[in-house]
């Protein structure tokens, strides 16, 4: 499929994990795609493992969401390169690991987890939309990436929990105040999802968290990749405002199945 067939894309995020996958998916359907890392050093390294994977022509540029200066310079290259911009995925995220329970995190931290989760992707949409969705006659389309821990939270991560809740809140505002305007916004609530942290688990706690899931098996970027596309494709082009979970299950049952008794 060429669904995106002379579209411009833009991944936050794109550097690493699923943002890799969400790049090499829209690439593959035909979309001229841009993605950033937070720093130089992660956007280089994004560059070549897109290059590995066999991909050419992916435009790359450094961009600490939270800062209106960088998101405006990573604007600036896109329209000197393509002059539009069709499709936003916001996937840029701070996983706040490490933080403490609630009685121990710093707030100053917890505002630094919101400030990229919830401001930044805010803010990377603002900007979008004034700089090139408003100005086209065909409108854009915006997709979130939220979490599972949005709706049923995860011990010891209060500020992430805190910030994918308010980004699934943020998503039905802008859709209800964008959708008159023509530009629809809609999220991917991912679960577990293999990435290089599952890669340091232990067998054991690995095959625990399998339990956790109906389907017996985390998702791959792939998979969330495959959602996200569907989300940004005119396939979906009657829905705005959807939070869709891909959780293998996880959020449909009351217990994983060793503990239901």
């Amino acid at each position: 499929m060429n669904r995106f067939e002379g579209k411009t894309v833009l991944v936050t995020g794109g550097s690493r994990n699923t943002g890799l996958d969400l790049v090499e998916r829209f690439a593959r359907e035909g979309a001229k795609v841009w993605m950033c890392g937070s720093s130089a050093a992660s956007t280089a390294r994004g560059a070549e493992a897109l290059a590995a994977r066999g991909l050419a022509g992916i435009g790359s540029r450094p961009c600490d969401i939270s800062d209106a200066a960088q998101v405006a310079a990573l604007l600036d290259a896109i329209d000197a390169d393509s002059g539009r911009l069709d499709i936003l995925v916001n996937n840029a995220a701070d996983q706040g690991i490490g933080q403490g329970g609630p009685l121990e995190v710093d707030p100053a931290a917890m505002l630094k987890v919101l400030r990229t989760n919830v401001v930044g992707g805010f803010q990377v949409t603002q900007a979008v939309c004034n700089r090139f969705f408003m100005r086209q006659p065909t409108r854009g389309t915006v997709v979130f990436l939220s979490s599972n821990t949005a709706r049923r939270a995860i011990r010891n991560r209060t500020s992430y929990c805190a910030s994918k809740g308010g980004i699934n809140s943020l998503v039905r505002s802008l859709a209800l105040d964008l959708g008159p305007l023509g530009i629809r916004v809609n999220c991917c609530a991912p679960g577990y999802i293999r990435t290089e942290r599952w890669d340091t688990l232990a067998p054991e706690l690995a095959a625990r968290r399998r339990r956790n899931c109906p389907l017996g098996i985390e998702a791959t970027g792939a998979d969330i990749a495959g959602v996200v596309a569907f989300l940004a494709s005119q396939d979906s082009g009657n829905m705005t405002g959807e939070i869709v979970t891909v959780d293998a299950g996880c959020s449909c049952q009351h217990m994983p199945v060793d503990c239901d008794c």
